[in-house]
């Protein structure tokens, strides 16, 4: 590999088949955790390295509670990732949402029960400072990038993580907004973000708004959802690319470093 890339893409496998990467490199990466989601790449955005990981595997057949999240970022941390971008369809819950908007979200509230949240087992005890667990860098450049490509952007948002792989019920929906106070709902945002923190990574997520869940007209849709995906990414392709050069030349990060001072190091 001729260099470390340092940013980092987790989404669909839809963005490197729309032309994300050149030059691509595909890679298996060893970790303590077992084998990472398969179609793990490297390549070129630009002149910027980068990884890309198909959160769900190279052909989306790794359900959302099953997906390996240590491995992943275990992964992408050993290949020299310190920024990561990741994309996601997401459920909006407010009525200023349109289906096909994108939002990059600035809290969380995790829902999910029984995922391995951590890297840090024992004997090391590490209680990580996560009161921003989205990196304010990051949420900028996709903004700002999202917007210069026509895409309708909110800044800011509370995303609830829960389980999957199923959708929501009303009572459930409705638990999610007025108590939760959910502006998104997510399958995946967790333990994906908590990870990248422990592990000295920046993490930015751009969600794409693909159902209304239990508040639209209809029923949601696992096939309409893919549809809205397909109809986005080729814009959200576009973006990545306004943003993957900005973001790789910010300047280091010091608020999105591991709770224990510095880059958590596997070595």
């Amino acid at each position: 590999m001729k260099d470390q890339p340092k940013i980092g893409v987790i989404g669909g496998s839809g963005l490197y088949e729309l032309g994300l990467l050149e030059s691509q490199e595909p890679l298996c990466v060893h970790t303590p955790y077992g084998a990472h989601s398969d179609g793990l790449r490297v390549g070129d955005v630009g002149s910027v390295r980068v990884a890309f990981l198909p959160r769900h595997g190279a052909c989306h057949s790794i359900p959302p509670h099953l997906v390996p999240y240590r491995a992943n970022l275990w992964a992408l941390h050993t290949l020299g990732v310190r920024r990561l971008v990741t994309v996601s369809a997401m459920g909006g819950m407010r009525s200023d949402y349109a289906i096909g908007d994108v939002c990059v979200p600035d809290q969380i509230v995790d829902w999910t029960k029984g995922r391995a949240c951590t890297v840090f087992d024992g004997p090391q005890v590490v209680h990580t400072p996560f009161s921003e667990p989205f990196c304010g860098a990051l949420r900028a450049a996709l903004d700002r990038a999202s917007g210069e490509r026509g895409l309708t952007c909110h800044d800011g948002g509370t995303v609830v993580v829960f389980d999957g792989p199923r959708f929501s019920t009303k009572a459930e929906s409705l638990f999610y907004r007025n108590v939760l106070q959910a502006d998104l709902l997510s399958m995946t945002a967790m333990p994906e973000a908590i990870l990248a923190r422990e592990l000295g990574i920046c993490y930015g997520t751009l969600a794409v708004v693909s159902d209304l869940d239990a508040f639209g007209d209809e029923e949601v849709d696992a096939s309409e959802v893919n549809a809205v995906m397909r109809r986005t990414l080729p814009r959200i392709v576009e973006a990545l690319r306004l943003a993957i050069p900005t973001i790789a030349d910010a300047p280091p990060c010091t608020g999105c470093l591991s709770p224990t001072g510095s880059p958590f190091r596997e070595d």
